[in-house]
């Protein structure tokens, strides 16, 4: 089972989860920019947490056999804090990077005028940088907001297909199904989805658009929940084909949209000279630094 997770946010988890992704089969994963919990106070904290998605966390990922891109933007949360949207004015330095896939997430969280108009400008930027961009639904509200992000999608301009809503669920998947527009469902403990409710709306809409991600974060959540919701899959009578589908060929065709996606067509991390079994970090450094802490 080959594994892409379009949503996982490495940044807060640890090697042993690189570890154990690899032995899972995840060989390819976009990290978004998101929000971290402690506020950020300035455009500058910014600028230096998506230098770590460009540079040392595509490394990190590299030394366990797992290849990296990422998203850039300003998340819906922090599109409320006045100190925190001049960064809008930074991003067109960061989207013409080569291992941005896409802009996000941004989108909706509380549904404000600020985090509106930080959504706008952004799919703007989207258009302008021909980049598909991810779209964050609110946890609150979550029908209500993803019926009004919908429409600022279709306002934008920007292609339906360039588009994947995020954390969608049984209440929501009704709404974007239709619009053209990319299905991304969050398997993730107690907030979001399980394995066995994100099968039931395989069963019910098909695979086709649909992506499966962890969302793994600093939160109650699990990097693995992807291999679990491909195994369901199979328990459910689902075919080999139609989780490679979801899990691999649809992450894929969806940033392969930026032109910017490096990942072996196989899943195999092999022919990036990267081990088959990975038991010990690669060699090589990234700004003079390692991942053997205390090591050269």
């Amino acid at each position: 089972m080959r594994i892409f997770d379009p949503h996982i946010h490495m940044t807060s988890r640890t090697t042993d989860d690189y570890r154990a992704m690899y032995d899972a089969g995840v060989r390819a994963l976009v990290e978004p920019a998101f929000w971290l919990g402690q506020p950020r106070t300035s455009p500058a904290s910014f600028s230096d947490y998506f230098d770590g998605l460009l540079g040392w966390e595509p490394y990190r990922a590299a030394q366990y056999g797992i290849r990296h891109h990422c998203t850039i933007g300003l998340n819906p949360k922090e599109a409320n804090d006045p100190r925190c949207t001049p960064v809008l004015d930074l991003l067109p330095r960061f989207l013409a990077k080569d291992g941005v896939v896409a802009v996000g997430e941004i989108g909706f969280d509380t549904v404000t005028p600020a985090e509106e108009h930080a959504f706008a400008a952004q799919l703007a930027l989207a258009v302008e940088h021909r980049l598909p961009a991810l779209v964050h639904t609110p946890h609150r509200d979550k029908a209500g907001g993803t019926a009004r992000s919908l429409a600022v999608v279709a306002e934008s301009g920007i292609d339906p297909g360039f588009v994947v809503l995020d954390h969608l669920n049984e209440l929501t998947v009704g709404h974007v199904v239709e619009t053209g527009c990319w299905m991304g469902f969050s398997i993730y403990p107690d907030t979001k989805m399980t394995p066995s409710r994100m099968v039931e709306i395989l069963q019910r809409y098909g695979t086709e658009r649909m992506l499966v991600n962890s969302a793994a974060d600093w939160g109650h959540s699990d990097p693995l929940l992807t291999r679990a919701t491909g195994e369901a899959m199979l328990a459910a009578g689902f075919d080999e084909a139609d989780v490679d589908r979801v899990l691999w060929q649809n992450p894929t065709v969806f940033y392969a949209q930026s032109g910017r996606l490096d990942v072996d067509a196989t899943g195999s991390a092999e022919s990036a000279g990267t081990p088959a079994n990975p038991t010990f970090p690669a060699a090589g450094l990234y700004a003079g630094n390692s991942v053997a802490r205390g090591g050269s």
